[in-house]
């Protein structure tokens, strides 16, 4: 059921918008520009779209950006990117796209050429109309006007034929309508549903994947298209105390070993940790976590590079974080999601790598005390603390559009909560869709792998002989919605996951 439908089911989008917008919640601009530009001081909501197709184009937006942010634009909350065919003139490089939601005190003439220096400053000439350009900034509203004026139209007049600006758009909001402001902007559609009507009226979900639209993660120097199947990930402790295989792989030698191993079993990621999150582990320090893992990092770096794979470090450690992405790491796996390090977010905004945000309460030693194993509702709860999270990574710099979440399979969760979860990951999904679309429509990653829960359900003490067991999870999780499976056995989950893929393909085919 698309997005539109099942809010209809529930309650109509335009009564939604009614119990915001009493009266009129629009107000109007008949403007020249210099009619208009003192008349407001006050902090405005704006949301602007992003696109480049010259240079390296995720730069491209970094730099737009930081330029925004230096002329007095704040911004707040990130889409997803997408890589699209271009549009009217098509014999020209793929575009990617975003959007962006921020508060600014510039009246609408007065953002309007904030944007243009900053496409001037960046290289963009006038050229081709719809052609080729470095950088593309596009004002889609601002607060609650409609702006018409000799330079400036406010929505954009073409925006509800552009899947590439209503795809990063419907991102930057919530399926719950949480301010007058939001209000504003549904009712500018004209539609009883509002924009997701209007994207629906497009084909909404149905575009992504096919029709020229991608949604996608950078990672490294390629844009990932996580949707087209699941990804492995192979787990390699470097530590002596993990709960299931500390102590094997504290050897360079042995980890190299492995790591081909995984490889040839068909991992796409591996994930390297030097520091045990086992339940009631001691923490070590930063300093002792380096030592473990930067040899490893070292040795593995060009068997994962020459094979097209990527290394991920599981890490909860700023300062871990920056020394392993500097010595090759691709992404930066938190179990804490930025709780155990507030230097975490800053640091791996300036990284400029994925940042997986895993759920979690308390830190190793206390997630399994009765305080933070306590849930009225664990989906939502999971969902609401997840979007808290990122909330705070975003307004910290670092973009939606780089993050993966983890709902946090064992972590302040007993036997009940994490089946919870692998029956509950698209209510997970939808719970955070309220909030966020853009995380919602992100990866989403689980680790049941060998886990104490299936070790009580199938009566095996011992970590190892769980393995059958992490494959039936496995498979649930990715029937449910995972994009990626965190384990330790690498070949027979591969299997598992080419089988679930395959099945919902054909799902998919005959829907």
């Amino acid at each position: 059921m698309n997005l539109f439908k099942q809010l209809a089911a529930s309650k109509s989008v335009s009564h939604l918008i009614a119990s915001f917008c009493r009266g009129s919640c629009l107000s109007f601009l008949h403007s020249s520009p210099g009619a208009s530009i003192e008349v407001y001081s006050e902090e405005r909501e704006v949301l602007i779209a992003l696109g480049s197709n010259v240079g390296h184009k995720l730069n491209n937006f970094n730099l737009a950006l930081q330029l925004m942010k230096k002329s007095g634009i704040d911004i707040t909350r990130h889409s997803r990117l997408y890589e699209t065919a271009p549009a009217y003139v098509t014999d020209q490089p793929l575009f990617l796209n975003a959007a962006v939601r921020g508060v600014t005190k510039l009246a609408p003439h007065e953002l309007l050429g904030v944007l243009k220096k900053i496409e001037k400053d960046m290289g963009r000439t006038d050229g081709i109309r719809y052609g080729p350009r470095p950088i593309d900034l596009d004002i889609v509203f601002y607060g609650k006007f409609r702006v018409n004026s000799e330079n400036l139209t406010v929505p954009h007049e073409k925006m509800w034929e552009r899947p590439f600006v209503l795809a990063p758009l419907i991102d930057l909001l919530g399926s719950d309508i949480e301010t007058d402001t939001v209000a504003s902007w549904h009712s500018l559609s004209k539609l009883s549903g509002g924009l997701f009507e209007a994207w629906e009226k497009l084909g909404g979900e149905s575009l992504i994947g096919k029709d020229g639209i991608r949604r996608v993660l950078p990672v490294g120097e390629r844009l990932w298209d996580w949707s087209q199947r699941t990804s492995v990930m192979g787990i390699l402790n470097l530590t002596p105390d993990s709960f299931s295989d500390g102590g094997k792989y504290q050897s360079v030698e042995n980890a190299i070993a492995q790591v081909h191993q995984m490889i040839l079993e068909g991992a796409d990621i591996i994930d390297l940790g030097a520091q045990s999150t086992r339940p009631m582990a001691s923490r070590i320090s930063a300093e002792e976590e380096l030592d473990r893992l930067i040899p490893t990092l070292e040795a593995v770096k060009d068997i994962a590079d020459a094979e097209g794979k990527l290394l991920s470090v599981d890490t909860f450690y700023a300062k871990v974080a920056s020394e392993a992405v500097k010595k090759g790491a691709h992404l930066v796996n938190d179990v804490s999601g930025g709780q155990l390090d507030p230097d975490m977010f800053s640091v791996v905004a300036d990284l400029n790598v994925p940042y997986i945000a895993m759920h979690m309460r308390g830190d190793p030693t206390t997630m399994q005390n009765c305080d933070n194993l306590q849930y009225t509702d664990l989906c939502k709860q999971v969902a609401l603390e997840l979007d808290s999270r990122v909330r705070h990574a975003e307004f910290l710099g670092l973009p939606v559009w780089r993050i993966i979440i983890d709902p946090g399979i064992g972590f302040s969760k007993n036997t009940q909560h994490n089946l919870d979860i692998l029956m509950g990951l698209k209510t997970i999904r939808e719970e955070i869709g309220r909030k966020s679309l853009a995380l919602s429509h992100g990866p989403l990653l689980i680790g049941p792998s060998r886990k104490k829960f299936l070790g009580e359900i199938c009566n095996y003490p011992v970590a190892a002989d769980r393995d059958p067991a992490t494959v039936a999870a496995v498979a649930a999780g990715v029937l449910g919605g995972a994009n990626i499976v965190r384990v330790h056995k690498v070949r027979d989950n591969v299997d598992a996951v080419k089988l679930c893929d395959a099945m919902l393909m054909r799902k998919r085919s005959v829907a």
